[in-house]
């Protein structure tokens, strides 16, 4: 006989339906927050909720924001004339952190991938072809995963862009600052040879 109560076994089953949280670390987490005093589970409550209701996708690239245009969108400082083709929220702020880019971004809320039942229409692809269609735009920078499904995702979206007369662009991939020749996979190195620069 169970007898673990059914709200607590209610936040378990929750938790673990997170990406990248177990079954122990659900039950770890519940149980975190049945023991602390110190007001955490009712402050996590509390942005859950205003999560839910402070957020939105911007209409134009599709990034999270407060409102729609997002800032990025919205900026007139930043250049209309460049999109940056990411595949999730979290790479926006990954590119962002930088401050090396300043146009404007795209975001397809995930990559092809046939194995999981993801295809072309369940991304943003459509969108972005219609942004660009518009002919203010200069460069699309494919800024997806180094994975099979990024890669595979950049190569339909740089198929279907063919000829739309955009300067397409691919983010350049190689040696980490700080790596070793010796620890580096073939792939990668491969990569870094062939994106080599003049010094």
């Amino acid at each position: 006989m169970d007898t673990t109560p059914k709200a607590v076994t209610r936040l378990i089953e929750a938790f673990a339906q997170l990406p990248g949280i177990g079954p122990k670390s659900a039950s770890r987490l519940t149980y975190f927050l049945i023991r602390d005093a110190s007001g955490v589970a009712e402050s996590l409550a509390d942005a859950l909720r205003n999560l839910k209701t402070s957020t939105v996708f911007c209409s134009t690239c599709f990034n999270i924001a407060d409102a729609s245009p997002c800032a990025a969108c919205a900026s007139e400082e930043r250049d209309g004339t460049t999109i940056c083709v990411v595949e999730e929220p979290l790479d926006v702020q990954a590119i962002e952190r930088t401050r090396e880019y300043r146009g404007r971004y795209h975001v397809l809320h995930g990559a092809i991938s046939p194995i999981d039942g993801v295809g072309p229409d369940d991304l943003r692809i459509r969108e972005l072809l219609n942004r660009v269609a518009t002919g203010a735009m200069r460069e699309v920078i494919l800024a997806t995963n180094p994975s099979l499904e990024g890669e595979n995702t950049a190569m339909y979206v740089q198929k279907k862009l063919a000829g739309m007369g955009v300067k397409v662009t691919r983010l350049a991939r190689g040696l980490p600052v700080g790596g070793d020749l010796e620890y580096a996979d073939e792939i990668t190195l491969a990569r870094a040879l062939a994106g080599r620069s003049e010094m």
